[in-house]
């Protein structure tokens, strides 16, 4: 799992239950505003598993460095944090470390015990998509 990734993981594996939630709305403000390139969600994937309107897409650079892209609306905070958190502990992480990302990574981070098993569900969609997309490209 990239070094990133693995802090996130642990912060919130071993934060007390009541302050999980704010530490994932903290999350929600760091997904960046798309590219104007993608800003209609062309050549993004949307994920139906979230019960707002999701978009991702991942890059694979010369590298093997992946460029990730996230769009959620701001009045879906619980899934605009998923991205948040896959945007910075993924950030500068390369094919090989995103592919090795454990699928129940929400549950690991003590996730299933504060929200809802259908946004764990539509979480666990996300970083399945992105996966895929990943392997694709490689």
């Amino acid at each position: 799992m990239p070094p990133k990734l693995a802090e996130i993981v642990d912060e919130f594996a071993s934060a007390p239950r009541e302050v999980v939630l704010e530490m994932m709305l903290e999350f929600s403000d760091a997904v960046q505003p798309l590219p104007e390139a993608l800003r209609g969600h062309e050549g993004m994937e949307q994920v139906p598993e979230c019960q707002t309107q999701f978009f991702l897409r991942a890059e694979v650079q010369p590298d093997r460095t992946v460029r990730t892209y996230f769009d959620c609306p701001p009045e879906a905070p619980t899934t605009r944090a998923f991205a948040g958190i896959l945007a910075e502990g993924l950030e500068g992480a390369t094919a090989d470390e995103i592919l090795a990302v454990p699928d129940d990574l929400y549950n690991r981070m003590g996730l299933a015990t504060a929200i809802s098993p259908l946004r764990i569900r539509g979480g666990t969609a996300i970083l399945g998509r992105l996966k895929r997309q990943i392997r694709e490209q490689s």
